[in-house]
């Protein structure tokens, strides 16, 4: 595994998210708090953007049908599912994510 360059800490404001590409695989990245976080960018509902969804605290809610996990652990909120969590590291104004 290896950490890849996906943004700049300037492009992600505090409590949002955005889809990033990290060697071909799509990942949804978060600022909450001015910390990082990354977990795969489909919800395993039905394949829903994860990184486009409404931030609350550390939860994202999938914007199709509303299935919420935490960004951090990426263990879902409501349900017994989880999603794959990257690890993410900031170097500077870089934020890195490992796959």
């Amino acid at each position: 595994m290896a950490f890849f360059r996906v943004a700049l800490k300037s492009e992600l404001k505090e409590g949002s998210g955005k889809v990033v590409l990290v060697n071909g695989q799509e990942v949804a990245l978060f600022n909450v708090n001015g910390e990082f976080f990354a977990i795969t960018n489909r919800c395993p509902h039905r394949g829903g953007p994860l990184g486009e969804g409404e931030l609350d605290g550390s939860t994202v809610t999938c914007p199709r049908h509303g299935w919420m996990f935490d960004v951090k652990s990426g263990k879902g909120v409501s349900m017994p599912v989880q999603v794959k969590r990257f690890n993410v590291k900031v170097e500077g104004e870089d934020v890195f994510v490992e796959v």
